[in-house]
């Protein structure tokens, strides 16, 4: 059957898949090795094919490094910083240069001349300055307006309240819901959180959070600590209306807006309510999972009050690691687990009359429970008795005085805000050409020991493996520079393929690894493996080396020797 059985033409041309007839994908390979390698009288009697697949793709790995042709290439237009970020992907570069107006490519060399170091800040008498303790968040004791430095979600209605004790228009009672709160009160942050009863479960609170970014670029260890309180449990004598209260206070990698964005919720906003996946309501748990309430959104660590002493507390946490970041978020959650008993002694089963006729087309309706469910209306005819939820009080949560610090073991300061040394300052704002010649031969135009390797004025970059990225010299700036470089060919699917001219290298060094791995293969057979790997990939390296006798011929009738055919 031809590999090519069932494809039209025009699906061809028309389609994006051009030229990849040449590649074969690596899960072919590891299913013809199978075929070829794997069964009973053959070379390899038995194996898992996740083997293989590792194998393979250490394979694929280096003969992508000096065997396979390097396609991957990028360019952007040189910004003012002098710098290009290097791909996701890279692994070595093979070649950095500008392209003109005519889309001509001018290599550019790099320099070992120069480098980007940590730059060390000094005191005015050359010691060298550092960070013992610094204190990192701003209003960390919430001394000043919640809105100073820190974000939040903002308190929502709840369904604990009392009946309105004057007539409305019409004459009809309503209910006067009370109203979470997340906010300052006694000098302390507090969360005071009623229970609710909405979307089919009966008994749940949801949960709140405060959470300020933090810089963290000079840092690479933090130390974490905070007072917290747990809210005590709510109960009365036949039940629980709402467990001890959860208080967290942690360090997060990402922003808890982009938190809220992965898990589905609405924008949490920072005067928004805060956001609920109803469809993560359980009312078998009554619990909401929010964003609030999930602490492996806190990522790089926390500490937690959750034992409902109604008593505060300082807790700590030590050397949280931040080397990776420029930014974190501290991120204080609270949660009030309120539970179904809260509402079931919420009115008795007092029946209340309502007028339908009072109903309005659009608008909040009242909920009342009584004997056979819910009445549902705008407010009530006549008052009910009793006349306030059973429950009415909140679970309250409280956080003072955070402290984030750098590590106790004092870190260096650096010099520049933006991270840059001295030494790449000066390089990237430097106007002298890359040659320099007119700065050391100035006098007619001597030349005498002039180093080739800088004789050009193309110009110059040199790699910052300390940051990943590329400086270039100032003659470069605002120029089209093109990155060629080689990567392992495992980033994507996609690149997981092999051209059909190493087709055969890839089941010889596969083969050979396996062999080479096993305690009972005869070392002749991993020799002979060995061999075969060796010419396979040779093989591979001429034929993908794509050499054509016409091509070498022309670009030989330049030179001094006579060509004859």
């Amino acid at each position: 059957m031809g590999l090519l059985d069932g494809m039209k033409h025009r699906d061809y041309y028309q389609g994006n898949d051009h030229g990849n007839y040449q590649f074969t994908s690596l899960d072919d390979i590891i299913t013809q090795f199978q075929i070829a390698y794997v069964g009973e009288d053959k070379i390899i009697s038995k194996i898992r094919r996740a083997d293989i697949a590792f194998h393979a793709q250490r394979a694929l790995q280096e003969l992508s490094f000096d065997t396979f042709k390097s396609t991957k290439a990028q360019e952007i237009v040189l910004p003012p910083s002098l710098s290009m970020i290097l791909p996701h992907d890279y692994v070595n570069y093979t070649e950095i240069s500008t392209v003109d107006s005519s889309g001509i490519k001018h290599p550019l060399f790099p320099t070992s001349a120069t480098s980007n170091p940590f730059n060390i800040k000094q005191e005015s008498s050359g010691e060298y300055s550092f960070i013992p303790g610094e204190q990192l968040i701003k209003n960390p004791d919430f001394s000043l307006l919640l809105e100073e430095g820190w974000d939040l979600s903002r308190g929502s209605t709840s369904k604990a309240g009392a009946w309105q004790g004057s007539e409305l228009i019409n004459g009809v009672f309503s209910i006067k819901y009370k109203k979470d709160f997340v906010g300052i009160r006694n000098g302390s942050l507090r969360f005071e959180s009623y229970w609710k009863d909405s979307h089919g479960v009966l008994g749940w609170g949801k949960s709140y959070g405060v959470w300020q970014e933090v810089d963290v670029a000079h840092a690479d260890l933090l130390d974490l600590s905070a007072v917290g309180l747990s809210a005590e449990i709510i109960t009365d004598n036949v039940g629980t209306a709402c467990r001890a209260g959860i208080v967290r206070v942690g360090v997060s990698s990402v922003s808890p807006h982009i938190r809220a964005s992965e898990d589905g919720v609405a924008t949490i906003g920072p005067y928004g309510s805060t956001p609920k996946h109803i469809a993560n309501v359980y009312g078998s748990k009554n619990k909401q999972h929010g964003i609030h309430d999930n602490p492996d959104h806190l990522d790089l660590g926390y500490v937690e009050w959750n034992d409902g002493a109604g008593v505060s507390s300082r807790k700590e946490l030590s050397d949280i690691p931040v080397d990776k970041f420029d930014s974190v978020w501290v991120w204080v959650q609270s949660y009030a687990p309120w539970q179904k008993h809260a509402i079931s002694n919420a009115a008795n089963t007092v029946h209340v009359d309502y007028d339908p006729l009072l109903q309005p087309s659009s608008g909040p309706y009242t909920k009342f429970k009584n004997g056979q469910g819910w009445n549902v209306a705008p407010g009530y005819t006549t008052a009910p008795s009793p006349n306030v939820s059973t429950f009415i009080s909140p679970s309250i949560n409280i956080i003072d005085d955070i402290e984030m610090v750098t590590s106790s073991a004092p870190n260096m300061l650096r010099g520049t805000a933006d991270g840059r040394s001295t030494a790449q300052a000066n390089y990237s704002e430097s106007t002298t050409i890359s040659d320099n010649s007119d700065a050391y031969w100035p006098l007619d135009g001597s030349r005498y020991g002039l180093d080739p390797q800088s004789a050009q004025a193309n110009g110059s970059f040199y790699m910052d493996t300390r940051l990943g990225k590329v400086n270039f010299s100032s003659n470069i700036a605002g120029k089209t520079v093109i990155l060629d470089y080689i990567s392992d060919s495992l980033g994507t699917d996609d690149e997981m393929q092999v051209h059909k001219f190493a087709e055969e290298a890839m089941y010889k060094w596969i083969a050979h690894a396996i062999l080479a791995t096993r305690a009972n293969t005869p070392e002749y057979v991993v020799q002979r493996f060995k061999k075969e790997r060796f010419a396979a990939v040779r093989t591979a390296k001429l034929r993908l080396s794509n050499i054509k006798l016409e091509e070498l011929t022309q670009i030989l009738r330049g030179k001094s020797k006579q060509i004859k055919h």
